[in-house]
């Protein structure tokens, strides 16, 4: 028994120092990426953040960095890449959708959107508020709320506090559907990904899945496209104006 407590607490403290020296490196890692971006370096700062994205797992503030650090590098493909992978996870950070917009002027291809129905962009720009996590606690403190309003209406002995348990409950309800859909779809976003950048200097959009197609337009490095379907090594993309046409896979990056 003595000897089996004793190799547990040897595996814990083992466990322990291993987690000690994992995270130390990270944070020498980083530490060093942030040193090479302040010395103006940043290049290496590039690098070195894309070896903690590697070693370590991204994050939104990894992803931030590397777009700042390629976008002063004047590499505006890998820096739109970036911020856009940092949105999916922090949609409602300002910094990184004003950096994005920075970027993005200094494309060659300025894309028009198509216009939304305002219903639909209100309700993808509150959706964009926060994160998916943010919205998964905001679902599950509510719901434990909405099951307080539900005990108070149905257990309550005083009209009032049932009216209160029954109107409450109907807001708290409402706030679990939106927050669990928001939730929900943001997911999505980040699972079943379909936006890309593209990556090459010049591509020509084709109108079938074949060098012979015909020739659509031309879109430059840094542009944005949403992967529609693959057939082979071609992807037809959709852009924001809503024109249709292939591009090769080698093309483009998924975001």
């Amino acid at each position: 028994m003595i000897q089996n407590t004793g190799r547990k607490i040897i595996g814990i403290f083992l466990l322990l120092c291993g987690i000690y020296v994992y995270v130390s490196a990270q944070e020498a890692d980083l530490k060093a990426a942030e040193t090479a971006y302040a010395s103006e370096q940043y290049d290496r700062a590039a690098e070195l953040y894309e070896s903690v994205l590697k070693n370590y797992g991204d994050s939104y503030e990894l992803y931030y960095n590397l777009g700042n650090s390629y976008y002063k590098t004047g590499k505006i493909a890998q820096a739109i890449l970036y911020y856009e992978r940092a949105l999916l996870i922090k949609p409602g950070d300002d910094d990184i959708r004003f950096n994005l917009e920075m970027a993005k002027q200094q494309t060659v291809d300025k894309i028009e959107p198509l216009q939304e129905f305002f219903l639909k962009s209100w309700f993808r720009s509150v959706q964009n508020l926060i994160g998916v996590d943010s919205w998964a606690t905001i679902g599950v403190f509510c719901f434990v709320l909405l099951i307080c309003c539900l005990v108070l209406f149905f257990f309550s002995k005083w009209m009032r506090l049932k009216k209160i348990g029954f109107y409450l409950g109907i807001v708290l309800f409402i706030v679990v559907v939106f927050a669990n859909v928001f939730a929900y779809n943001q997911k999505e976003e980040r699972v079943n990904r379909n936006g890309a950048i593209v990556f090459s200097p010049t591509v020509t959009v084709k109108s079938s899945p074949d060098n012979s197609g015909t020739d659509l337009f031309v879109l430059h490095e840094g542009t944005k496209v949403f992967i529609r379907n693959t057939v082979g090594d071609w992807n037809e993309v959709v852009l924001e104006d809503g024109n249709v046409g292939w591009i090769n896979k080698k093309d483009i990056t998924v975001i």
